[in-house]
């Protein structure tokens, strides 16, 4: 899609009654949106969440089917806009490639979303570092706080796969070098600076948040905040535009909040409470998506983000495709045709239908299609669909834009409640952090049992001895299983989850507990997608999709 095509963002803020006076344009299809103006009408949209079976490496196109929803249901005349998150770097980079959507259902322009975007994400990361040159600098200076070297829980960050940054030792030098300490990057996405932008609901909010974020223990033991560093005025001062939702368009001129980028398998994995709130207010229809499958983005959406943000959810759609069901149904070659392994593999389906039955939603499954499904492949699974009464639609919007989209679009309106649905969770805050954990992993994944390691254990105490015990669960796992081993496909059973550490986001206003081997700082493959990345002479960029 070329830049001719697009309208100006004035007009695509405009057609949901978003005022140019609210606007802060970055060029002329890019804009940030004062949030503290909008809400005020009645308009309350009806939040539709996308959500998946468990993906292959390659993704399964929940972007791509949030945005050709949207263009179908704007062809059907229905106000609606788009909430999701904004692509990293990493990723970018990596293996997945550009998080925009794809062939006729992208949202656009496409390679500035894919890189700087307006910003938000360097802004997250000079904050982040902000506060842990503010740790070593207090150190450096006295440390009055007595802060001890070796408890600072707090870690540096960057917006790039680099696994030589997990494990580093910071002030060789000593002396004018500052602290000799152990030390360590995240990710941005993994951020607790990414996940407190996504989840607070004003300035005050974002301040408060980020005066809570517990940074190390002293030598005594005793909790070191960073208010205690009197850092969360400059911090915030960083994430001034940074906490304003941004606004694009989807093919056709659909308008699309893009906004925040938690990864959800190690953090929330949803766009941000004020962008949401933002299209629910000035649409009738908001299509939002959450990370990877019903077992991460989806749980914590229901147990998390929706009761943080109080957002109303009418309807969940799991997107499946042929490829994922086949290769958990143990298909060595996902491009042939196998309807022995769709037998198989549609476990893997049934059961994160029903995960969302679980937390009170009548899922509807989009088949995203692919060009090697074939058609004794689609009509099995339509089978098997009908026989565990689920609803389903064909989607082919990557091919076919609002077209494609069509069959989910009246499908979705045919069975979408006039009212939200009061989500099921799976735990009551008011539980120990144990047993909101082993509520996670038993209800949601199927777990056998919950191990604790020794330091899970440790961690979990100290959490609850200095008053963070009711604060909600973010589960860190792979993405690749329902269970903590991505080498366990399909569904898998009697198996025991293992949480391998836990970790306090005080300012994000969650614990965090990590399940098998997992990693807050991807590296990069032996052929990275950077390899394919370019630039025209024009100044086009190329390879990045």
């Amino acid at each position: 899609m070329g830049l001719t095509d697009l309208l100006a963002i004035e007009k695509v803020a405009g057609n949901i009654g978003i005022s140019a006076d609210d606007l802060e344009s970055y060029g002329r299809f890019m804009a940030k949106v004062d949030f503290r103006k909008l809400g005020g009408g009645n308009r309350q949209g009806k939040l539709v969440l996308i959500t998946a079976m468990t993906p292959t490496k390659y993704g399964e196109g929940k972007t791509t089917t949030v945005i050709g929803l949207s263009q179908a249901l704007h062809s059907l005349g229905k106000k609606v806009s788009i909430s999701i998150r904004e692509p990293s770097m990493g990723p970018c980079f990596g293996v997945k490639g550009g998080a925009t959507g794809g062939g006729m259902a992208t949202v656009e322009p496409s390679d500035r979303i894919n890189l700087m975007f307006t910003g938000d994400f360097p802004a997250v990361t000079a904050a982040h570092n902000l506060l842990s040159a503010l740790i070593n600098n207090h150190m450096f200076h006295g440390n009055a706080l007595k802060i001890n070297p070796e408890k600072i829980v707090f870690p540096r960050t960057i917006d790039m796969n680099d696994r030589s940054l997990r494990n580093i030792i910071v002030g060789v030098s000593q002396g004018e070098g500052g602290i000799l300490a152990h030390d360590n990057f995240v990710i941005t996405p993994a951020s607790e600076i990414m996940a407190i932008l996504g989840l607070s609901e004003s300035y005050d909010d974002l301040k408060l948040r980020l005066s809570r974020i517990l940074v190390a223990y002293s030598f005594d033991g005793k909790p070191v905040f960073s208010s205690d560093l009197k850092a969360e005025g400059a911090m915030a001062a960083i994430l001034a535009d940074a906490l304003k939702p941004n606004i694009v368009q989807a093919r056709g001129g659909i308008p699309a909040f893009i906004h925040t980028g938690p990864f959800g398998n190690i953090a929330h994995g949803t766009s941000s409470i004020i962008a949401a709130r933002a299209a629910l207010s000035t649409s009738d229809i908001v299509i939002t998506e959450a990370g990877f499958g019903s077992d991460l983005g989806a749980e914590k959406f229901m147990n998390l983000v929706s009761r943080v943000g109080n957002l109303p959810l009418s309807a969940v759609i799991i997107v499946a495709t042929v490829r994922a069901i086949k290769l958990h149904g143990g298909c060595e070659d996902i491009g042939k045709e196998d309807v022995i392994a769709i037998r198989k593999g549609f476990s893997n389906l049934l059961f994160h239908a029903r995960n969302i039955r679980k937390f009170g939603f009548e899922p509807i499954v989009a088949l995203n299609r692919f060009p090697e499904d074939t058609d004794i492949e689609l009509s099995e699974i339509g089978k098997l669909m009908k026989e565990n009464n689920l609803i389903h639609a064909i989607s082919d919007v990557y091919k076919e834009g609002s077209k494609g989209g069509m069959e989910l679009a009246q499908t979705l309106l045919k069975h979408t409640p006039d009212q939200p649905v009061n989500v099921n969770y799976s735990y009551n805050l008011e539980d120990t952090i144990k047993e909101k954990i082993d509520a996670i992993a038993m209800k949601v994944y199927g777990a056998e049992r919950v191990a604790y390691t020794k330091k899970a254990e440790s961690s979990i105490k100290r959490i609850e001895k200095i008053g963070y015990g009711k604060l909600p669960i973010c589960m860190a796992k792979t993405q690749y299983s329902i269970s903590d081993d991505p080498a366990r496909l399909n569904v898998p059973e009697k198996f025991t989850a293992t949480v391998t550490s836990v970790s306090l986001s005080s300012g994000a206003g969650f614990i965090v507990a990590y399940l098998g081997d997992i990693m807050t700082m991807p590296g990069l493959p032996k052929e990275p997608a950077s390899n394919d990345i370019n630039i025209t002479s024009e100044g086009v960029i190329t390879g990045l999709s």
